[in-house]
């Protein structure tokens, strides 16, 4: 007698694909889904549309007057449209742009760090509330009131700290001052510098307050004393935002207008003292020689402009590869 049982069992299904699991989930979307998932697709592509726009509508107005310039566009000290041979560059307005943005990120950084480190570990709650609530007001304040207070308020009272800078590190010919009115890039750094605080300060804050609690438990079990915990657990978590949000600081400093027209005083040469009045900025020059430019003047205007686009891109462009990079800081946000 044979014992062999015959048994009808199918045999077991085919796992689905990766594509397949996805074309499954694209298909069981609901209609509400598939259409937000259309309108944000199209809105990212529309943006890149406009960027790409305003690219070669800059790219092409710049070009129609760096053929016409006599001078080197990257490398001469002169800025006049108006002469039968016009010569313009941008290397002055390249090198205040620079040192402002490099001053005031030097001043803003570290008193932002500071700022979130203590609102995250070290203020009491009713305390730490209020101070970031009024850290977020200073965001909302339009440029142009920035600039009337750095006109009327600032400048006025930097005569004393340059006469200190000049008396004590003047031998070092970055900080001598030849008198007159204290309109020059460090003022207009330490404006620059108070108008980025709040975005440094509410953007690393956020990311120190994800910093994981088992990290800093784990410190304080090994006898590591509050500022061990925010040396050895907190500040290398958070690094990579907090570059992030100078990231972010830095692309206002460099397009900033009303508020470093305002406050400086522009001879269109570079100083080697950083409270002598020189320089200007891309956005300065173009704001205060717009309105009384011809047509030419305009074009040869935008074409500085480009060069600022080109650079707020890279800058922007620096910080989202900084934060793709950062496997910690994605994880932070999951």
């Amino acid at each position: 007698m044979d014992t062999t049982q015959i048994t009808d069992t199918p045999p077991p299904a085919a796992q689905p694909t990766a594509t397949e699991q996805k074309r499954a989930a694209r298909g069981a979307t609901r209609p509400g889904d598939r259409i937000f998932l259309g309108l944000s697709r199209g809105s990212g592509i529309f943006l890149l549309v406009i960027m790409a726009a305003i690219a070669v509508f800059l790219t092409y107005r710049a070009s129609l007057a760096i053929s016409k310039d006599h001078g080197n566009f990257l490398t001469t000290f002169e800025w006049n449209t108006n002469l039968q041979e016009p010569v313009f560059g941008i290397a002055v307005l390249a090198f205040g742009t620079i040192v402002s943005s490099i001053v005031a990120m030097a001043i803003a950084v570290p008193i932002a760090v500071a700022i979130a480190l203590f609102l995250t570990h070290y203020a009491p709650r009713r305390l730490s509330g209020p101070i970031a609530y009024v850290i977020d007001l200073l965001a909302a304040v339009p440029s142009i009131v920035y600039g009337l207070w750095g006109a009327l308020v600032l400048v006025p009272h930097m005569n004393g700290l340059f006469g200190w800078l000049d008396d004590y590190l003047g031998w070092t010919g970055i900080f001598s001052w030849q008198g007159g009115a204290p309109r020059s890039m460090l003022t207009v750094g330490i404006l620059l510098a108070i108008m980025i605080l709040p975005i440094i300060t509410n953007v690393s804050r956020e990311v120190f307050r994800q910093t994981p609690r088992m990290n800093e438990e784990a410190a304080l079990a090994l006898g590591a004393t509050r500022w061990e915990v925010i040396r050895m657990a907190v500040i290398p978590f958070g690094r990579s935002g907090v570059i992030s949000a100078s990231m972010l600081g830095l692309g206002r400093a460099l397009g900033e207008t009303m508020a470093v027209a305002t406050v400086l005083s522009p001879t269109f040469d570079i100083q080697a003292s950083l409270l002598d009045p020189g320089g200007g900025t891309f956005a300065q020059n173009i704001a205060s020689k717009f309105g009384e430019a011809t047509e030419f003047g305009r074009d040869a205007l935008i074409a500085s402009g480009l060069v600022l686009f080109v650079i707020t891109l890279l800058v922007n462009g620096a910080a989202r590869a900084i934060i793709a990079r950062r496997a910690e800081y994605s994880g932070a946000n999951a």
